[in-house]
């Protein structure tokens, strides 16, 4: 890989590793105002609605300039949604405006990729965002889990700069510091992130133009014989993921009877599965190959069921690792797959942005979902059932819709099968 994939590597990995720590923050934050325990999801509903609302902009917007522009803006308008929540703003409007930056930030941090690399490394660099992505989901929430421990913060809070007055005085108040830092960090990348010199499209002035030109890239990919099921997998995975999130901290809390600090590091354990998988879809899987781990999907979603028979950690820990695992294995080729068909039928900007839409429809769905089920009171048992059936059940038919499209013709063996390495 050249140097300057490393760099947008680097830049990705602090970014995303503050998301994480700030999601945990603002947990914190809504039990300490006493909040009803459904706003919970609600963060992620909020944080993702600006994917769905701007996804004919921000694609267009990631196309007209230099990625890494493009990513140290956004990454301005996480610093500023971070500052929001520091002076008093409720969590779930400050963590929308997060939300905000990080729609603008995903076109330009994927899009990159493919302007930068050739198509044959496109899995091992999909390997790479997504292992990374995932090392900082489990730092972050290891951070965010660490840092409002009241031992942890007492010691933070105790130390205190010369002469400088902070205004650092409360627990939430030193997380949220520490959250503003690791964007400051990711922003200092932004800066080194090399420009791959590639023509970039001006950015249309009319709203109209926009929205219809994003319509015909939308139909275009889900046209696509192969564009139409690498889109249903990576939709109902990050719905998926997305609410695994929320539904690993309450099942801890009612089957392991852990808090949320410790409820969180469990999230951790699930994404460091899903860094296993991913580098190792990354080693073994080529383009051509990638349709094939579709039935890991559902075995994803039936292993799910078998957290409602687990009360002890020591089995908790093995069981959510291997549940990341099989996610990370199969969702990495099929980015990647994505990625491919997108570049060639749109363009990277335009194509990432399709897909966020996609994703993050299914995110305000799947955690809204979740969200009515908190407040009905369901039992955490029946959630997880209904969670695993759910998935496996959906990727069982997007297999027989792949297998019915490869009986009227093979689109799979005109795709690279070269070795990443």
């Amino acid at each position: 890989m050249p140097f300057g994939f490393y760099i947008i590597m680097a830049a990705q990995f602090f970014s995303a590793l503050a998301d994480n720590a700030l999601l945990i923050a603002a947990i914190a934050a809504l039990r300490e105002m006493h909040a009803p325990s459904e706003y919970e999801p609600l963060l992620k509903t909020f944080f993702t609605v600006s994917y769905v609302v701007l996804a004919a902009f921000v694609g267009a917007f990631a196309d007209s300039m230099p990625k890494g522009r493009v990513m140290l803006i956004s990454n301005g308008i996480k610093i500023i949604g971070c500052s929001m929540m520091f002076f008093g703003a409720h969590p779930l409007a400050a963590y929308a405006v997060v939300g905000l930056g990080a729609a603008a930030y995903s076109p330009a941090k994927y899009g990159i990729l493919t302007e930068y690399l050739p198509h044959r490394l496109l899995v091992v660099a999909n390997g790479w965002i997504e292992g990374l992505t995932v090392g900082a989901i489990i730092l972050g929430v290891v951070i965010g889990g660490t840092l409002i421990r009241p031992d942890v913060a007492e010691h933070l809070l105790a130390f205190d700069f010369p002469i400088i007055e902070t205004g650092v005085d409360t627990v939430g108040e030193m997380a949220l510091s520490v959250v503003a830092v690791l964007y400051i960090l990711a922003a200092v990348f932004n800066l080194y992130i090399p420009d791959t010199g590639v023509d970039h499209k001006a950015l249309k002035k009319n709203p109209i133009y926009l929205i219809h030109e994003f319509n015909h890239c939308l139909t275009l990919l889900w046209r696509d014989r192969l564009g139409q099921i690498s889109l249903a997998v990576t939709t109902l995975f990050w719905g998926a993921g997305a609410t695994l999130q929320f539904i690993v901290i309450k099942w801890s809390e009612t089957a392991l009877g852990l808090g949320l600090s410790k409820a969180s590091m469990l999230q951790g354990v699930v994404a460091v599965g899903v860094a296993i998988g991913a580098i190792a879809a990354a080693k073994f899987i080529t383009l051509r190959k990638s349709i094939r781990v579709i039935p890991l999907g559902i075995a994803m979603g039936l292993i799910v069921l078998i957290m409602n028979f687990v009360h002890d950690i020591w089995l908790a820990v093995p069981l959510l690792i291997l549940i990341g695992g099989l996610s990370g294995f199969f969702v990495v080729p099929m980015n990647a797959l994505l990625q491919h068909r997108g570049h060639i039928l749109m363009g990277a900007g335009h194509s990432i942005a399709v897909q966020n839409f996609n994703e993050n429809i299914s995110i305000l769905i799947m955690t809204g979902l979740y969200y009515l089920m908190v407040k009905m009171d369901l039992s955490i048992y029946w959630v997880v059932s209904l969670f695993g059936l759910f998935v496996s059940g959906l990727m069982y038919m997007i297999r027989q819709r792949h297998i019915a499209n490869q009986a009227e013709q093979d689109d799979v063996q005109h795709l690279d099968d070269s070795a990443h390495h």
